[in-house]
């Protein structure tokens, strides 16, 4: 291969102070440099053309954020108060998901990412999981130490003849949790790849798509080299980065 795969990582829109910043968690970046060359994606108030992007690209992470998909976009109800958002983000990753996984560029997606695949897709999302019978509190601990965070909170486990269970993950394995939002109806198209103790889904994949596409709840870019579990994900997402690289640029 000539060149190393380019690997967009999509940022969020948010204000710093007085001002209005793209922002992307460093977590991230690092996660996509195992795979390629990364490149933050702005969320620009006019949204960049996806067919311009995805001319350019060889992957994208779609990254977590503290900010939550507008549920306007899959017929929700009105946020609680107090809900972020950020519908400039929203305006750039949905379109861009879609034209990214018709196209076949490889999509690896996680937390918000993972929520937007859904809502991509067709399917719809549980706001506060906390609040609902029958399921656990999968927010993250309140500490200021990331490493209590980001530590494992529960099990998951693989649901059998998918892409987990191809890519050798065992059946069961602990995964951290940092989020209160997840699916509710899952997407026409997508298939449950992996499923809490309280029966929420933690995974998914595509079905028909011609390219690579993984979404996960949790949050395997942290410390992901420390994880085989976490590991063997990026591991995948670079390989099928590489092999679409390939079919762009033979050498």
């Amino acid at each position: 291969m000539s060149r190393l795969p380019l690997i967009g990582v999509t940022a969020c829109r948010q204000m710093l102070g007085k001002y209005a910043s793209h922002t992307v968690g460093d977590k991230y970046v690092e996660a996509a440099a195992f795979a390629g060359l990364p490149l933050v994606l702005p969320a620009l108030s006019t949204p960049t053309d996806p067919q311009l992007l995805l001319q350019q690209l060889d992957g994208i992470l779609f990254t977590g954020s503290p900010s939550n998909v507008e549920p306007h976009h899959y017929q929700g109800a009105p946020s609680a108060e107090g809900t972020q958002h950020d519908p400039l983000r929203d305006a750039t990753t949905l379109p861009l998901l879609r034209a990214a996984i018709a196209q076949g560029v490889p999509v690896m997606c996680i937390c918000r990412g993972f929520q937007e695949l859904n809502v991509t897709l067709g399917g719809t999302l549980h706001q506060r999981v906390q609040e609902l019978p029958g399921f656990l509190d999968h927010r993250e601990p309140h500490s200021d130490s990331l490493a209590e965070q980001y530590a494992p909170q529960h099990g998951v486990t693989v649901q059998p003849g998918g892409v987990l269970e191809r890519l050798g993950l065992a059946t069961q394995f602990q995964v951290n949790s940092l989020h209160s939002q997840g699916i509710d109806r899952l997407a026409p198209g997508l298939r449950a790849e992996a499923l809490a103790p309280d029966g929420l889904i933690e995974a998914v994949s595509t079905q028909d798509s011609p390219g690579f596409v993984l979404g996960v709840q949790w949050h395997p870019e942290w410390r992901f080299l420390e994880n085989p579990e976490s590991l063997r994900l990026f591991e995948a997402f670079r390989e099928a980065c590489q092999a679409y690289a390939q079919t762009r640029n033979p050498s």
